[in-house]
């Protein structure tokens, strides 16, 4: 998905959650916020290693809780 966001806007930035690129589903305009889902993101760190329970409270401790400006990505939670 990254990659078809960068092939249309090429001369835009985007504010990445590091690690997370296979968990982006879109892109919500016209603010050009990456849009990630909570399910991949919390299936990425418990590949890397992390138990459930880890991984669900690193994301939303360290990951979502965080705010780095007007580009910060959305998180879509698609866990249900």
């Amino acid at each position: 998905m990254i990659e078809a966001i960068l092939d249309n806007f090429p001369e835009e930035s985007f504010l990445k959650a590091d690690g997370f690129d296979e968990a982006i589903i879109g892109l919500e305009e016209p603010s050009l916020r990456l849009i990630y889902s909570v399910k991949k993101t919390i299936d990425i760190l418990i590949e890397e290693g992390m138990t459930e329970e880890d991984a669900l409270e690193h994301f939303y401790y360290n990951v979502s809780g965080a705010y780095v400006g007007d580009l910060t990505p959305i998180w879509c939670e698609d866990r249900f």
